[in-house]
């Protein structure tokens, strides 16, 4: 968001005034995120020399090290990193900021890698999920600002990991935050600015259409029984074990997302509920963000607002010219934006909405926040309504659960609460499929 962005600006700034830093320093960001600094950079610290390397040395036909004469700020994106590691590693900045580092929460992966690599007087996280579904997330990301802290992975896993997820040892808990706050700082909206207007977040809890109901229970006798036979080797089908939830969701949410030629004529009472609810809250002046996982429900919700009429806009992860889109969305007058939630969950400030509808329940409460975020920011002016729909009788209500457990597992680590959590495993699985 802004104010953590402006606060980076001002560091670097005092970085290079103070100390004459000869060396520059690297900003480390999602490629949605990162022309926000260049525009940032320009308004709130016209001082610093600032270059994009959004593309790879290849492409260029120049080397980092060659872009970087007489810079003193270089902003680059995950993937620019990861292709072009070893130039990065081979140079010496001053000071590496990684934001949205929940880029890099995965140790085992090759972005991780690229991080790690990076040689700075200092370095710094800027994140507002530092774990989403696991202590290894954040073991990651510390382990890239500060590392040898929580020692390598293995250790971290036995002596806090294992301990604390199993909510077996308080202890481990304390021992954790006592180590990690001196390098923390963490601020929610709430101390940062007191005049944030309120949010209003409702349950909408709708029952399938008969017709819907049996389609829905069909398959889960099918994906019950093949899953709790795959989980006798939970890593190893971990990718079809899956597969087959995302089917028991969208079947959740209309049974056309799974085969569109067999249940075209079976209605969605989720889409009956939005397009109705859109139209009641468009027709008094409200503008609304709606959010969901699943593209082509997005693309069906796409279809009916331009039947009727309805003016919207639309992002995916394939869409191009963000930047247009949001700007026009901004100034514009388009009472609807579609987005996807893994998209637009982040990066995007969207505060011409009052109205904010998560179609799908996420396991991840820390996206669910981050898109409700794109709205209820600094910057809002009027209170903010979010709706979640969520389908009765479906594995949508145990999803819902399973979030809540982790919003606990977040609020254990990082503001010292004490109730049980875990992180998802076979267990939550089982539970998913429980009757």
């Amino acid at each position: 968001g802004l104010g953590k962005t402006v606060q980076a600006l001002a560091l670097l700034v005092n970085r290079h005034c103070v100390d004459q830093a000869e060396r520059p320093s690297l900003i480390v960001a999602p490629t949605s995120v990162a022309a926000n600094w260049i525009s940032e950079a320009a308004r709130f610290a016209p001082s610093l020399r600032v270059a994009s390397l959004g593309t790879t040395a290849r492409k260029e036909r120049a080397t980092v090290a060659e872009r970087l004469a007489g810079v003193d700020v270089a902003i680059t994106t995950y993937a620019v990193l990861r292709l072009d590691e070893d130039e990065f590693a081979g140079l010496d900045w001053d000071c590496v900021i990684f934001d949205e580092a929940q880029f890099v929460k995965n140790h085992q992966s090759k972005g991780y890698r690229a991080a790690r690599k990076l040689a700075a007087r200092a370095k710094f996280a800027l994140t507002g999920t530092p774990l989403e579904n696991n202590l290894m997330e954040f073991w990651s990301i510390l382990s890239l600002v500060t590392p040898g802290l929580l020692g390598p992975a293995q250790s971290f896993k036995a002596m806090y990991q294992a301990p604390i997820e199993n909510g077996r040892n308080p202890e481990a808990l304390a021992r954790l935050r006592r180590r990690t706050r001196p390098i923390m700082l963490r601020r929610t909206k709430d101390e940062v600015i007191a005049e944030l207007p309120g949010k209003v977040e409702q349950v909408i809890e709708l029952p399938l259409t008969p017709q819907h109901k049996r389609v829905y229970e069909l398959h889960l006798q099918r994906e019950r029984q093949r899953i709790l036979g795959l989980l006798e080797d939970f890593r190893e089908n971990r990718i079809s074990i899956f597969s087959s939830l995302t089917k028991l969701r969208q079947l959740s949410i209309d049974p056309s997302l799974v085969d569109p030629q067999a249940y075209s004529g079976i209605a969605s009472a989720k889409l009956d509920f939005l397009i109705e609810s859109l139209e009641e809250i468009t027709a008094e002046g409200h503008r609304a963000l709606v959010f969901s996982q699943f593209t082509s429900f997005l693309g069906k919700i796409r279809e009916i607002l331009e039947l009727r009429g309805m003016r919207h806009l639309y992002l995916d992860g394939g869409t191009r010219q963000r930047g247009k889109l949001l700007e026009e969305f901004a100034t514009g007058e388009i009472p609807v934006f579609l987005i996807s939630l893994k998209a637009g969950g982040f990066g995007l400030n969207l505060t011409a909405a009052d109205y904010v509808y998560l179609v799908d329940p996420w396991w991840n409460p820390a996206a669910e926040s981050q898109a409700v975020d794109r709205a209820h920011r600094i910057g809002q002016t009027r209170g903010v309504m979010i709706y979640r729909l969520v389908s009765q009788g479906t594995i949508e209500e145990k999803v819902v659960q399973l979030g809540k457990r982790k919003a606990e597992l977040f609020a254990q680590v990082m503001q010292g609460a004490t109730s049980d959590a875990t992180a998802i495993g076979a267990d939550d699985i089982r539970r998913l499929l429980q009757s």
